[in-house]
């Protein structure tokens, strides 16, 4: 936006000192000058108005606004405080806030025009990442009252603390921006900005929108569940050929189907989704609140899958790492994301055995079943420790992925659709018998499983509530008659032993039911 000859004007005079005026004497003038000073804040952008020295130092950052912000080249103060109308650099700097979205100043900056969304987002999992930091404390550092509600901004220098102070803090609205970046891989944090902030010209202002473009997510969500990798059909693994620009190696696998329709992130999550219900959920799941039933019909005649959430079914591949070391070097030093400072400490992290297969599958909270990946299978390394930790806990999660439902076979021959990992179910004596393809770990699981059959090791989630099935409920499975036996690739398959009779036809099982017969295949 251009500055008008009166401002341009007022303002190249700004750059010597600015001699006081004596008052009117004259009351009907001063009564008129009050008049068009009104006249002026309600004139069209092109007309003159008040003193803004800002823009005389700062030419090349007079244009580039969007419509919704064109104000603010006249009018610098309202996002950016200080004092506009001095000459003296201290005083107009008095304040100044460089990056108004930032959330140690946005109740100054966007909390002017937007107070409400601003609270919300104050509260919202985004900011505080209350979730993350129970979980992490509860795995970490063992049960106990220690870990509460709390969030990014009140950690203190216990272990786990240090762990989300150096790794995890980055993503968070609450971590500054220190430049304008809109790099989809690199950006993050900003508050406001890492949102709505949309273009960066070098001869320009940036641009402000509230139309989130998807680019704008991807900057934090294609870490941790990798959500936006996954939604475009980019999934991480170490002999791919293309890279990201944070050195990531991706490969392609199928894209969602609604990201192949054109559909944006923000066409399902909505504003309260991702503001976050004004701090009202502790946990991710109980903040989002897009739903498939929206707009799709739920198979209503298919009674015998009203169970499964539709991610479980649809989910074409989740991404899952089945092995991490984390370890703690007392010596080093490492950025602190919430002090934004060098500290002392750093902690390093190698992991392997990545994988972007079909998830296991579990039950939540609301005795729903749904996907389930590696939220920790992790070693975890620290001085003030005798032994190093072993942690293994598995995480409800939506791949957005969706495609075609997956086969029959892929959960009722699988053993790794059941959480016991990759390897052979059979049946000895109505009994279910788990044969692992994968060695096993410290704490006597196969490398790829959550749990075991009857669920005396594993198990472990991140909300009360949440579990892998029962022995029961993997026999039940594993019980249903398909009338064709056609197990998936990879010996995951259900197979019978020589004192046993196959469960893949009809047979008893331990409980004495008889197998439930073949189910309708979910529409594809």
């Amino acid at each position: 936006m251009k500055r008008s000859a009166s401002s341009r004007s007022i303002a190249s005079s700004s750059r010597h000192s600015v001699k006081p005026r004596r008052p009117a004497l004259d009351t009907r003038l001063l009564a008129l000058s009050l008049v068009i000073a009104g006249l002026a804040a309600c004139a069209p952008d092109d007309s003159p108005v008040a003193v803004n020295a800002c823009v005389d130092c700062h030419e090349d950052r007079a244009d580039g606004f969007s419509a919704a912000h064109a104000f603010a080249a006249e009018a610098c103060v309202a996002c950016h405080g200080g004092d506009a109308a001095s000459a003296d650099e201290a005083t107009a700097h008095a304040g100044l806030i460089a990056f108004p979205g930032n959330m140690d100043t946005v109740d100054r900056a966007c909390g002017s025009c937007h107070a409400d969304r601003v609270a919300s987002v104050q509260g919202s999992l985004m900011n505080t990442a209350r979730g993350m930091v129970h979980t992490t404390r509860e795995v970490i550092d063992g049960p106990g009252p220690h870990h509460g509600d709390g969030t990014l901004a009140m950690l203190g220098d216990r272990v786990a603390d240090s762990m989300l102070r150096n790794q995890c803090a980055s993503c968070h609205l609450g971590h500054p921006k220190t430049v304008h970046a809109v790099n989809e891989t690199t950006s993050r944090g900003g508050g406001c900005l890492a949102c709505h902030i949309a273009a960066h010209p070098e001869d320009a202002h940036p641009a402000l929108t509230a139309d989130v473009s998807d680019a704008r997510c991807f900057g934090c969500h294609s870490r941790s569940g990798r959500i936006s990798l996954s939604y475009v059909g980019l999934a991480e693994a170490d002999d791919a050929q293309l890279k990201l620009a944070d050195g990531r190696t991706v490969e392609r696998l199928p894209p969602d189907v609604h990201q192949a329709a054109g559909m944006r992130c923000t066409a399902c999550h909505d504003a309260d989704d991702v503001m976050g219900h004004a701090g009202s959920a502790i946990h991710q799941r109980a903040a989002v609140s897009a739903a498939c039933t929206a707009c799709h019909e739920p198979h209503a005649d298919d009674t015998e899958h009203e169970r499964l959430t539709c991610a479980a079914c649809h989910s074409q591949w989740a991404p899952q790492c089945f092995g991490c070391h984390m370890e703690y070097d007392e010596n080093g030093e490492q950025w602190d994301h919430v002090e934004q400072k060098i500290t002392a400490g750093r902690w390093s992290d190698r992991r392997w055995d990545v994988r972007n297969t079909l998830p296991a599958l579990g039950v939540n909270a609301d005795g729903r079943i749904e996907a389930f990946v590696p939220g920790m299978i992790m070693t975890v390394a620290h001085p003030s420790w005798e032994d190093d930790r072993f942690v293994r806990m598995f995480a409800p999660l939506s791949p957005h992925t969706t495609g075609k439902s997956r086969s029959c076979e892929s959960c009722h021959r699988s053993s790794a659709a059941l959480g016991l990992g990759e390897g052979v179910l059979s049946t000895k004596d109505d009994e279910l018998v788990f044969t692992p393809s994968r060695a096993l770990l410290q704490d006597g699981l196969p490398a790829d499983a959550w749990t075991d059959i009857g669920n005396t090791r594993g198990g472990r989630a991140p909300f009360p509530g949440q579990r892998p099935f029962t022995e029961d409920e993997m026999k039940k499975i594993a019980g249903v008659d398909l009338q064709q036996d056609s197990s998936p690739a990879g010996g995951s398959g259900v197979s019978s032993t020589s004192s046993s009779r196959s469960n893949t036809g009809g047979s008893k099982l331990a409980d004495g039911r008889s197998a439930a017969p073949s189910p309708r295949s979910p529409t594809k």
